[in-house]
């Protein structure tokens, strides 16, 4: 199993940041695009003067455009690389790597450790403005503009209804073989000093265009285009909806990902792969921790 680190090599976790404004997305294209994963992993290449290629496994796979200030891989090296370059692995990849990426830490994981499986929750926010003269040149790429005034109240009672275990088929892009089942612990809207209104979202793991999708009908409750029982009936009717509109990328950070305590990491592995169901539904395929946005 991926969590099991071959003999002579040891797991490293890097946790890292970000802006994805030029990037196509974290995972390596064979068209050749640039990727986050592909920039990590060049760097590390020719840090550590490998011949070959360290692959790196993340918590959550965002699409183009999305940002990271808090994403979390991990990369097994052998253990001889890791012993010569663990102290300055820091300072060289800073060295190397383009200015919109970021390694903050570098540091040997725990027994049981996958950033992807081991996961237990994953932190979004998402930011937008209603203001009538558009968005702060400053912070442009990472705000979206709305053209319509928002009733913040209004979306937080639209998005109560939609946290808990549910399948969330109506928000996602479908992938074969894979569960839209996700358990959607936070969901809530604060308008800030500046008039910025930030989107929280965390969930043990998100489907394909989740997050986008269910800020896109949270916008049309806020907006006054639909009532407040909206997306909880979209949610419910368990069909993509061609009413909900996917948000563009450019206004969403992944912020935070969470693990349990050590002892645990190798348990909640196992658990994230099971497949889910719920209560009187035939059994669907895949993995729950399959992170996008």
């Amino acid at each position: 199993m991926a969590d099991e680190v071959a003999d002579g090599f040891v797991r490293v976790r890097l946790d890292l940041s970000y802006d994805g404004k030029d990037f196509s997305g974290w995972a390596k294209q064979p068209s050749g695009r640039r990727t986050v994963q592909g920039e990590i992993e060049a760097a590390l290449r020719t840090v550590t003067r490998s011949p070959t290629n360290f692959d790196l496994t993340v918590a959550g796979r965002t699409d183009a455009g999305v940002h990271a200030r808090g994403q979390v891989a991990h990369v097994d090296l052998p253990r001889e690389v890791w012993a010569e370059h663990e102290e300055k692995l820091l300072r060289r990849l800073a060295g190397r790597l383009p200015h919109d990426v970021r390694v903050w830490k570098a540091a040997r994981a725990p027994e049981g450790f996958n950033a992807r499986f081991s996961a237990i929750w994953r932190r979004y926010q998402y930011r937008v403005t209603d203001h009538p003269g558009g968005v702060d040149p400053l912070i442009r790429s990472h705000v979206l503009w709305h053209d319509w005034e928002l009733d913040v109240e209004k979306m937080n009672t639209a998005a109560a209804l939609l946290v808990g275990e549910h399948d969330f088929a109506a928000y996602c892009k479908k992938r074969e073989g894979a569960t839209t089942i996700r358990t959607l612990q936070e969901l809530w809207w604060e308008r800030g000093a500046d008039g910025v209104v930030t989107g929280t979202v965390r969930a043990d793991a998100f489907c394909h265009n989740m997050v986008r999708s269910l800020v896109g009908a949270l916008l049309y409750v806020g907006d006054g285009h639909r009532d407040v029982e909206w997306p909880a009936k979209v949610l419910a009717a368990r069909v993509r909806d061609s009413a909900v509109h996917v948000v563009k990328a450019h206004g969403l950070t992944l912020e935070e990902v969470a693990y349990p305590a050590d002892e645990l990491l190798a348990a909640r592995a196992v658990e994230a792969r099971n497949v889910r169901t719920l209560p009187g539904s035939a059994a669907g395929g895949g993995e729950s921790g399959d992170g996008c946005c």
